[in-house]
């Protein structure tokens, strides 16, 4: 290693050289001549110049100069005249708030509606019909059906994306006496009727439906099953009543 002396007149001459020296990039024979003599790198760090210098493979000499502090002379203003102050104030206009309509602040308020919730008010509920409508007799099967669709298909948008939904019913029938009828048709009325019930004695009877729905749904053409299901019920009533007996000879 060389220590080199630099007084610092001479360092005060060679810092602007050795700073447009930095700006030049060594390239990789420059570097393989650090084996025989010495070479240079100046850098700032920490608001100083940092010159360092080695030869071959030994330590680093690091000299740090840091700038003179710049003297910067007195200047002397003079007093500028006090303004004068003079009362401005103004009394306030009366402002007045009008109260927030209580409805518009419940829609504000309200939670947005989940998918389930959505499809439960877009699905439809069936209205239960019999034939006949009325005189129905014992022994006499009664026709039922009601006005679901066999297919129910919509789109909904959640959180701005397009969902379809399909989905499809199945039907729980009870017809008032203790008996049932599961089944995933509508029912039809009359001559395609496929869901009747005779009644073994005369009476009025309360119909219940219960519409189970559920299917898929799909968003950028990938399709999964909705989980769980929507029920709705329907109800409706029918008198029965004995037929009539006519004597004959």
């Amino acid at each position: 290693m060389v220590h080199v002396k630099v007084e610092i007149i001479a360092v005060a001459l060679i810092c602007p050289l050795l700073l447009l020296s930095a700006s030049i990039p060594i390239d990789s024979a420059q570097a393989g001549d650090c084996a025989s003599k010495a070479c240079i790198d100046v850098y700032v760090q920490n608001g100083q110049i940092i010159i360092e210098g080695h030869k071959g493979s030994g330590p680093k000499a690091i000299v740090t100069h840091k700038p003179a502090p710049r003297i910067v002379p007195k200047v002397k203003v003079a007093p500028s005249p006090r303004p004068t102050v003079r009362s401005t104030y103004i009394a306030p206009k009366k402002v007045l708030v009008k109260k927030p309509d209580a409805r518009k602040v419940a829609r504000k308020v309200a939670k947005p509606l989940s998918l389930s919730d959505k499809l439960i008010k877009l699905i439809p509920t069936g209205n239960i019909a019999h034939e006949p409508a009325t005189n129905a007799l014992v022994n006499i099967p009664v026709i039922y059906f009601c006005d679901l669709p066999g297919i129910f298909s919509t789109k909904v948008v959640i959180i701005g994306e397009i969902v379809d939904v399909t989905m499809r019913p199945s039907f729980l029938w009870s017809f008032g006496d203790g008996s049932f009828l599961a089944t995933t048709s509508p029912g039809a009325s009359y001559p395609n009727q496929v869901i009747t019930h005779t009644y073994a004695k005369a009476g009025t009877y309360l119909i219940s439906m219960v519409a189970t729905w559920g299917g898929t749904w799909s968003n950028n053409g990938v399709a999964r099953a909705i989980t769980g299901e929507i029920r709705k019920v329907s109800f409706a009533t029918v008198s029965v009543a004995n037929a009539p007996i006519r004597l004959t000879r």
